[in-house]
């Protein structure tokens, strides 16, 4: 399977606000990348250390490469550094890249910087950006719910103004007049892109979206769009981020699927109370054992309900939990959210726990190390 000309590496960023499925859709990506024998390196980047997204994908035995500490633009050498890593191990055909959900200004920052330094190692795909239809529903005034602040919208349409490839994920969670009333507005607004509709778990709509990302190419030519900093790094501080890693364990055993699920909507309650909004909350639970098992859950809104991404119902007698959540809220408030609701569930099921990691923060003003501009013709 040929995925580039003259032997370069093909680099396939894949974008998107937080709880778009970014990682489930690259998931499947690279599984079927690899069932037709190619080989496939992933890149997965947040704020902080300690991704449930790099568990669940080295658990399905995929080689990650993890950037801590800011975006791909703003860690544009860790970046490469990644590339370099993963070529020396498994010498990837393909790269998949998932950037941190809340960034944007992608192309200009990533995509043509690699094309104009690193030309003769890649060639770049178009830029996809993934929408969860049910926010994207309520951002464009389709369907009522609790929206995010102006400012956080504003990061959130800069990622679609800016993609060359719009995908409608999830697709199979809303109804067909849904799907049709958003498919049009965002054709209407972000004309430049070609809109897919995809589902993993209906396995629909994924084959002509890889094709594209496989075939077509970032040309360079798109003129760069206008993005005010100033706003986006206010739209990103009002965002908290929290990351956790907890070791539990219990003499009599417990099921890890029902333990994060009742962490989950414990965590979702309270968030809720407060007047926060979660934009995505993840966690793993991995025994440890030699099978590799992890029991994941996902949630990516405040009123929606907790998804059994990773799925392990036996009794396991001790495991290591990660925490990622992300909110519209004070970071010292899903701290304090999460550090009760964490003791008050774990200590009613007759787990132990020891925490050895829980941070909570805002992320820190953008400051791409390169920013290459393209002007109108």
């Amino acid at each position: 399977m040929s995925t580039s000309p003259n032997d370069k590496a093909r680099y396939i960023m894949i974008g998107g606000f937080l709880g778009a499925g970014k990682t489930t859709a690259i998931a499947e990506f690279a599984r079927r990348l690899s069932d037709a024998g190619v080989r496939v390196g992933l890149i997965s980047n947040d704020q902080s250390t300690g991704l449930v997204d790099t568990g669940v994908l080295r658990s399905r035995g995929f080689s990650v490469e993890e950037i801590a500490g800011g975006c791909f633009c703003c860690r544009f050498d860790s970046l490469l550094e990644a590339s370099t890593k993963l070529s020396e191990t498994v010498a990837p055909d393909v790269f998949l890249a998932e950037p941190v959900g809340s960034c944007t200004d992608l192309i200009a920052t990533v995509s043509y910087p690699l094309r104009r330094i690193y030309g003769e190692r890649f060639t770049i795909a178009p830029l996809s950006v993934l929408v969860d239809p049910l926010r994207a529903a309520r951002i464009f005034g389709l369907e009522s719910g609790r929206p995010f602040s102006e400012k956080v919208v504003y990061i959130y349409s800069k990622q679609l103004e800016e993609a060359d490839v719009i995908v409608l994920n999830k697709c199979d969670s809303i109804d067909e007049d849904l799907r049709e009333r958003l498919s049009a507005t965002l054709a209407e607004r972000f004309p430049h892109a070609m809109i897919f509709c995809s589902s993993v778990q209906e396995q629909s709509g994924l084959d002509a979206w890889f094709d594209h990302l496989l075939r077509e190419e970032n040309d360079g030519l798109r003129p760069t769009m206008d993005v005010d900093y100033a706003r986006y790094g206010e739209g990103e501080a009002l965002l908290g981020w929290l990351n956790s890693t907890i070791r539990v364990a219990s003499d009599t055993g417990f099921v890890p699927d029902a333990l994060l699920l009742t962490l989950a909507t414990a965590i979702q309650q309270a968030t809720d109370d407060a007047g926060g909004e979660i934009a995505h909350l993840k966690m793993t639970l991995d025994s440890g054992d030699i099978s590799g098992r992890l029991s994941a859950v996902s949630l990516v809104r405040s009123d929606g309900v907790p998804e059994l991404r990773e799925s392990v119902t036996e009794d396991v007698t001790e495991g290591e939990l990660i925490l990622n959540l992300r909110a519209e809220a004070d970071p010292a408030l899903l701290k304090t959210i999460v550090e009760r609701v964490v003791q008050d569930v774990v200590l009613s099921q007759g787990v132990s726990l020891t925490i050895g990691h829980l941070e909570s923060f805002r992320p820190g003003m953008p400051t791409p190390v390169h920013r290459d501009t393209v002007g109108a013709t």
